[in-house]
Protein backbone atom coordinates (compact mmCIF):
# COMPACT_ATOMS: atom_id res chain seq x y z
CA UNK A 1 0.00 0.00 0.00
CA UNK A 2 1.38 3.42 -0.98
CA UNK A 3 1.66 5.98 1.80
CA UNK A 4 1.33 9.57 0.54
CA UNK A 5 2.36 12.71 2.39
CA UNK A 6 0.47 15.81 1.20
CA UNK A 7 1.89 19.16 2.26
CA UNK A 8 -0.85 21.78 2.28
CA UNK A 9 -3.28 18.89 2.48
CA UNK A 10 -6.01 20.91 4.22
CA UNK A 11 -6.12 23.30 1.30
CA UNK A 12 -8.56 23.25 -1.59
CA UNK A 13 -6.59 21.01 -3.96
CA UNK A 14 -4.80 19.07 -1.23
CA UNK A 15 -8.02 17.96 0.47
CA UNK A 16 -9.46 16.72 -2.83
CA UNK A 17 -6.22 14.84 -3.52
CA UNK A 18 -6.43 13.23 -0.08
CA UNK A 19 -9.96 12.01 -0.86
CA UNK A 20 -8.83 10.71 -4.26
CA UNK A 21 -5.93 8.70 -2.84
CA UNK A 22 -7.89 7.32 0.12
CA UNK A 23 -10.64 6.14 -2.24
CA UNK A 24 -7.96 4.13 -4.07
CA UNK A 25 -6.74 2.35 -0.94
CA UNK A 26 -3.70 4.49 -0.18
CA UNK A 27 -2.61 5.75 3.21
CA UNK A 28 -2.56 9.54 3.45
CA UNK A 29 -0.84 11.89 5.88
CA UNK A 30 -1.64 15.59 5.65
CA UNK A 31 0.51 18.39 7.03
CA UNK A 32 -0.85 21.94 6.99
CA UNK A 33 -0.37 25.00 9.20
CA UNK A 34 -3.89 26.24 8.31
CA UNK A 35 -2.61 29.63 7.19
CA UNK A 36 -4.71 29.33 4.03
CA UNK A 37 -5.98 25.76 4.36
CA UNK A 38 -9.01 25.00 6.50
CA UNK A 39 -9.48 22.10 8.90
CA UNK A 40 -13.09 21.91 7.69
CA UNK A 41 -11.75 20.62 4.36
CA UNK A 42 -10.42 17.43 5.97
CA UNK A 43 -12.63 17.10 9.06
CA UNK A 44 -14.87 14.59 7.31
CA UNK A 45 -11.84 12.34 6.74
CA UNK A 46 -11.13 11.88 10.45
CA UNK A 47 -11.59 8.22 11.34
CA UNK A 48 -11.06 7.06 7.77
CA UNK A 49 -8.70 4.07 7.80
CA UNK A 50 -5.23 5.09 6.66
CA UNK A 51 -5.76 8.85 7.20
CA UNK A 52 -3.93 11.07 9.67
CA UNK A 53 -2.91 14.71 9.87
CA UNK A 54 -0.46 17.07 11.54
CA UNK A 55 -1.26 20.75 12.07
CA UNK A 56 2.26 22.08 11.63
CA UNK A 57 4.44 24.23 9.36
CA UNK A 58 6.46 22.35 6.74
CA UNK A 59 9.48 24.45 7.76
CA UNK A 60 9.56 22.49 11.05
CA UNK A 61 12.41 20.22 10.00
CA UNK A 62 12.07 17.64 12.78
CA UNK A 63 8.38 17.03 12.04
CA UNK A 64 9.03 16.80 8.31
CA UNK A 65 11.86 14.33 8.91
CA UNK A 66 9.54 11.95 10.72
CA UNK A 67 6.68 12.27 8.25
CA UNK A 68 8.88 11.90 5.17
CA UNK A 69 10.66 8.87 6.62
CA UNK A 70 7.29 7.11 6.92
CA UNK A 71 5.87 7.88 3.46
CA UNK A 72 6.50 6.61 -0.08
CA UNK A 73 5.65 9.73 -2.06
CA UNK A 74 5.40 13.44 -1.25
CA UNK A 75 2.86 15.70 -2.92
CA UNK A 76 4.21 19.17 -2.17
CA UNK A 77 1.24 21.53 -2.47
CA UNK A 78 1.94 23.84 0.48
CA UNK A 79 2.45 27.44 -0.66
CA UNK A 80 1.29 30.98 -0.20
CA UNK A 81 -1.68 31.26 -2.55
CA UNK A 82 -3.94 33.87 -4.09
CA UNK A 83 -3.31 37.31 -5.52
CA UNK A 84 -4.43 39.08 -2.34
CA UNK A 85 -1.94 37.11 -0.21
CA UNK A 86 0.86 37.70 -2.70
CA UNK A 87 0.31 41.46 -2.88
CA UNK A 88 -0.25 42.05 0.81
CA UNK A 89 2.05 39.41 2.39
CA UNK A 90 5.16 39.37 0.17
CA UNK A 91 7.51 38.15 2.92
CA UNK A 92 5.36 35.11 3.67
CA UNK A 93 5.09 34.40 -0.05
CA UNK A 94 8.85 34.17 -0.46
CA UNK A 95 9.72 32.49 2.83
CA UNK A 96 7.01 29.82 2.66
CA UNK A 97 7.37 29.02 -1.02
CA UNK A 98 11.16 28.91 -1.15
CA UNK A 99 12.06 27.88 2.40
CA UNK A 100 9.32 25.26 2.59
CA UNK A 101 10.29 23.65 -0.70
CA UNK A 102 13.93 23.55 0.36
CA UNK A 103 13.01 21.62 3.52
CA UNK A 104 10.85 19.19 1.51
CA UNK A 105 13.61 18.46 -1.01
CA UNK A 106 16.36 18.15 1.60
CA UNK A 107 14.29 15.67 3.59
CA UNK A 108 13.19 13.74 0.50
CA UNK A 109 16.84 13.39 -0.49
CA UNK A 110 17.69 11.97 2.96
CA UNK A 111 15.18 9.15 2.50
CA UNK A 112 15.17 8.86 -1.33
CA UNK A 113 11.45 9.61 -1.64
CA UNK A 114 9.46 10.37 -4.79
CA UNK A 115 8.40 14.05 -4.88
CA UNK A 116 5.76 15.86 -6.92
CA UNK A 117 6.17 19.64 -6.74
CA UNK A 118 3.15 21.85 -7.45
CA UNK A 119 4.22 24.93 -9.40
CA UNK A 120 2.00 27.40 -11.22
CA UNK A 121 1.14 28.95 -14.56
CA UNK A 122 2.29 32.22 -12.99
CA UNK A 123 5.83 31.32 -14.03
CA UNK A 124 4.89 32.16 -17.64
CA UNK A 125 4.48 35.76 -16.49
CA UNK A 126 3.71 38.24 -19.26
CA UNK A 127 4.45 35.82 -22.08
CA UNK A 128 2.31 36.33 -25.18
CA UNK A 129 2.99 33.03 -26.97
CA UNK A 130 -0.32 31.22 -26.45
CA UNK A 131 -0.83 28.42 -25.60
CA UNK A 132 2.02 28.17 -23.10
CA UNK A 133 4.19 25.07 -23.38
CA UNK A 134 6.59 23.77 -20.78
CA UNK A 135 9.80 24.86 -22.55
CA UNK A 136 8.66 28.39 -23.47
CA UNK A 137 10.69 31.42 -22.40
CA UNK A 138 9.32 33.37 -19.44
CA UNK A 139 8.77 37.12 -19.13
CA UNK A 140 8.29 38.60 -15.66
CA UNK A 141 7.60 42.13 -14.55
CA UNK A 142 9.95 44.27 -12.41
CA UNK A 143 10.95 43.38 -8.85
CA UNK A 144 9.31 46.61 -7.70
CA UNK A 145 5.92 45.00 -8.37
CA UNK A 146 5.11 42.51 -5.60
CA UNK A 147 2.73 40.82 -8.05
CA UNK A 148 5.74 38.98 -9.50
CA UNK A 149 7.24 37.70 -6.23
CA UNK A 150 5.03 34.62 -6.34
CA UNK A 151 6.10 33.69 -9.88
CA UNK A 152 9.75 34.22 -8.99
CA UNK A 153 9.46 32.06 -5.88
CA UNK A 154 7.85 29.21 -7.81
CA UNK A 155 10.49 29.48 -10.54
CA UNK A 156 13.13 29.04 -7.87
CA UNK A 157 11.21 26.01 -6.55
CA UNK A 158 11.36 24.47 -10.02
CA UNK A 159 15.08 25.20 -10.45
CA UNK A 160 15.79 23.73 -7.03
CA UNK A 161 13.75 20.58 -7.66
CA UNK A 162 15.37 19.97 -11.05
CA UNK A 163 18.80 20.56 -9.51
CA UNK A 164 18.11 17.84 -6.93
CA UNK A 165 17.08 15.51 -9.73
CA UNK A 166 20.15 16.27 -11.82
CA UNK A 167 22.71 16.30 -9.01
CA UNK A 168 21.55 13.43 -6.78
CA UNK A 169 18.98 11.66 -8.99
CA UNK A 170 16.06 12.52 -6.71
CA UNK A 171 12.84 11.32 -8.39
CA UNK A 172 11.07 14.66 -8.88
CA UNK A 173 8.13 15.69 -11.08
CA UNK A 174 6.93 19.28 -11.44
CA UNK A 175 3.38 20.27 -12.36
CA UNK A 176 2.38 23.77 -13.39
CA UNK A 177 -1.21 24.21 -12.30
CA UNK A 178 -3.38 26.59 -14.28
CA UNK A 179 -6.62 27.96 -12.77
CA UNK A 180 -8.18 25.12 -10.77
CA UNK A 181 -11.71 25.45 -9.40
CA UNK A 182 -14.37 23.38 -7.70
CA UNK A 183 -16.26 22.76 -4.45
CA UNK A 184 -14.58 23.91 -1.20
CA UNK A 185 -12.59 26.68 -2.90
CA UNK A 186 -12.96 30.01 -1.12
CA UNK A 187 -12.64 33.50 -2.51
CA UNK A 188 -10.71 35.03 0.40
CA UNK A 189 -7.42 35.01 -1.47
CA UNK A 190 -8.59 36.34 -4.82
CA UNK A 191 -10.00 33.15 -6.39
CA UNK A 192 -12.45 34.49 -8.91
CA UNK A 193 -15.08 31.77 -9.36
CA UNK A 194 -16.12 31.36 -5.69
CA UNK A 195 -16.20 35.14 -5.32
CA UNK A 196 -18.51 35.45 -8.34
CA UNK A 197 -20.76 32.65 -7.08
CA UNK A 198 -20.99 34.13 -3.59
CA UNK A 199 -21.92 37.57 -4.94
CA UNK A 200 -24.43 36.11 -7.41
CA UNK A 201 -26.20 34.01 -4.77
CA UNK A 202 -26.38 37.03 -2.44
CA UNK A 203 -27.74 39.25 -5.21
CA UNK A 204 -24.75 41.58 -4.77
CA UNK A 205 -22.84 43.22 -7.65
CA UNK A 206 -20.43 40.83 -9.36
CA UNK A 207 -17.14 42.71 -9.39
CA UNK A 208 -14.95 42.15 -12.44
CA UNK A 209 -11.46 43.61 -12.11
CA UNK A 210 -9.94 45.53 -15.01
CA UNK A 211 -11.87 45.60 -18.29
CA UNK A 212 -12.95 41.95 -17.98
CA UNK A 213 -11.40 40.99 -21.31
CA UNK A 214 -8.50 39.10 -19.74
CA UNK A 215 -9.03 35.38 -20.38
CA UNK A 216 -8.34 32.24 -18.38
CA UNK A 217 -8.99 28.48 -18.55
CA UNK A 218 -10.65 26.91 -15.51
CA UNK A 219 -10.07 23.21 -14.80
CA UNK A 220 -12.20 21.14 -12.46
CA UNK A 221 -10.33 20.09 -9.31
CA UNK A 222 -11.37 16.44 -9.74
CA UNK A 223 -9.74 16.34 -13.17
CA UNK A 224 -6.63 18.05 -11.78
CA UNK A 225 -6.04 15.69 -8.85
CA UNK A 226 -6.46 12.73 -11.19
CA UNK A 227 -3.65 14.15 -13.34
CA UNK A 228 -1.45 14.84 -10.29
CA UNK A 229 -1.81 11.32 -8.89
CA UNK A 230 -1.23 9.65 -12.25
CA UNK A 231 1.94 11.66 -12.88
CA UNK A 232 3.28 10.73 -9.43
CA UNK A 233 2.90 7.06 -10.36
CA UNK A 234 4.52 7.41 -13.80
CA UNK A 235 8.26 6.75 -14.08
CA UNK A 236 8.38 8.54 -17.45
CA UNK A 237 7.34 11.73 -15.63
CA UNK A 238 10.45 11.81 -13.40
CA UNK A 239 12.63 14.84 -14.06
CA UNK A 240 9.92 16.47 -16.20
CA UNK A 241 7.64 19.51 -16.04
CA UNK A 242 3.96 19.29 -17.00
CA UNK A 243 1.16 21.78 -17.52
CA UNK A 244 -2.14 20.75 -15.91
CA UNK A 245 -5.24 22.71 -16.84
CA UNK A 246 -8.21 23.16 -19.10
CA UNK A 247 -7.97 24.63 -22.57
CA UNK A 248 -11.56 25.95 -22.52
CA UNK A 249 -10.79 29.68 -22.68
CA UNK A 250 -13.20 32.29 -21.32
CA UNK A 251 -12.90 36.01 -20.54
CA UNK A 252 -13.51 37.05 -16.96
CA UNK A 253 -16.52 39.12 -18.04
CA UNK A 254 -17.95 36.07 -19.84
CA UNK A 255 -17.30 34.05 -16.67
CA UNK A 256 -19.33 36.55 -14.66
CA UNK A 257 -22.16 36.27 -17.17
CA UNK A 258 -22.08 32.46 -16.98
CA UNK A 259 -22.12 32.47 -13.17
CA UNK A 260 -25.02 34.92 -13.23
CA UNK A 261 -26.93 32.68 -15.64
CA UNK A 262 -26.19 29.41 -13.77
CA UNK A 263 -27.35 30.91 -10.46
CA UNK A 264 -30.38 32.70 -11.90
CA UNK A 265 -29.10 35.84 -10.21
CA UNK A 266 -30.24 39.40 -10.84
CA UNK A 267 -26.84 40.74 -9.77
CA UNK A 268 -25.32 43.60 -11.73
CA UNK A 269 -21.89 43.03 -13.27
CA UNK A 270 -19.59 45.96 -12.49
CA UNK A 271 -16.01 46.77 -13.56
CA UNK A 272 -13.49 47.66 -10.82
CA UNK A 273 -10.09 49.19 -11.74
CA UNK A 274 -7.05 47.07 -10.80
CA UNK A 275 -5.58 49.93 -8.78
CA UNK A 276 -8.67 49.88 -6.59
CA UNK A 277 -8.87 46.09 -6.32
CA UNK A 278 -5.22 45.32 -5.56
CA UNK A 279 -2.56 48.03 -5.59
CA UNK A 280 -1.43 50.95 -7.72
CA UNK A 281 0.34 49.71 -10.83
CA UNK A 282 -0.93 46.12 -10.54
CA UNK A 283 -0.08 44.12 -13.66
CA UNK A 284 -2.17 41.26 -15.04
CA UNK A 285 -1.92 38.89 -18.01
CA UNK A 286 -4.34 39.14 -20.91
CA UNK A 287 -4.44 35.42 -21.75
CA UNK A 288 -3.48 32.28 -19.86
CA UNK A 289 -3.97 29.11 -21.90
CA UNK A 290 -2.00 25.88 -21.35
CA UNK A 291 -0.56 23.57 -23.98
CA UNK A 292 -1.50 20.17 -22.52
CA UNK A 293 -0.13 18.02 -25.33
CA UNK A 294 2.81 16.80 -23.21
CA UNK A 295 0.72 15.38 -20.36
CA UNK A 296 -1.67 13.85 -22.87
CA UNK A 297 1.25 12.20 -24.64
CA UNK A 298 2.83 10.81 -21.46
CA UNK A 299 -0.18 9.61 -19.43
CA UNK A 300 -3.13 10.10 -21.80
CA UNK A 301 -4.79 12.76 -19.63
CA UNK A 302 -7.22 15.42 -20.77
CA UNK A 303 -9.75 17.40 -18.71
CA UNK A 304 -13.28 16.07 -19.09
CA UNK A 305 -15.47 18.40 -16.99
CA UNK A 306 -17.05 21.40 -18.79
CA UNK A 307 -16.89 24.77 -17.06
CA UNK A 308 -20.68 25.01 -16.67
CA UNK A 309 -20.71 21.68 -14.80
CA UNK A 310 -17.95 22.95 -12.51
CA UNK A 311 -19.87 26.17 -11.83
CA UNK A 312 -22.95 24.09 -10.96
CA UNK A 313 -20.87 22.02 -8.51
CA UNK A 314 -19.60 25.18 -6.80
CA UNK A 315 -23.11 26.65 -6.62
CA UNK A 316 -24.44 23.42 -5.09
CA UNK A 317 -21.65 23.43 -2.51
CA UNK A 318 -22.37 27.02 -1.47
CA UNK A 319 -26.08 26.29 -1.18
CA UNK A 320 -25.43 23.15 0.85
CA UNK A 321 -23.33 25.25 3.22
CA UNK A 322 -26.19 27.72 3.55
CA UNK A 323 -24.18 30.50 1.90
Amino acid sequence: MTHALITGGAGFIGSHLAEYLLARGQQVTVIDNLSTGRFENIAHLEGTPGFRYAIEDIRHAAVMDRLVSECDVIYHLAAAVGVFSIVHSPIDTLEINVGGTEIVLQTARRYRKRVLIASTSEVYGKGVKVPFSEDDDRILGPTTKSRWSYAASKELDEFLALAYHKAVNLPVTIVRLFNTVGPRQVGHYGMVVPRFVRWALAGEPIQVYGDGQQSRCFANVHDVVDAIARLAACNAAIGEVFNIGSNEEVTIYQLAERVKARTGSASEIVLIPYDQAYEVGFEDMRRRVPDISKIERVIGWRPTTPLDVTIDQIVAHFRAQGE
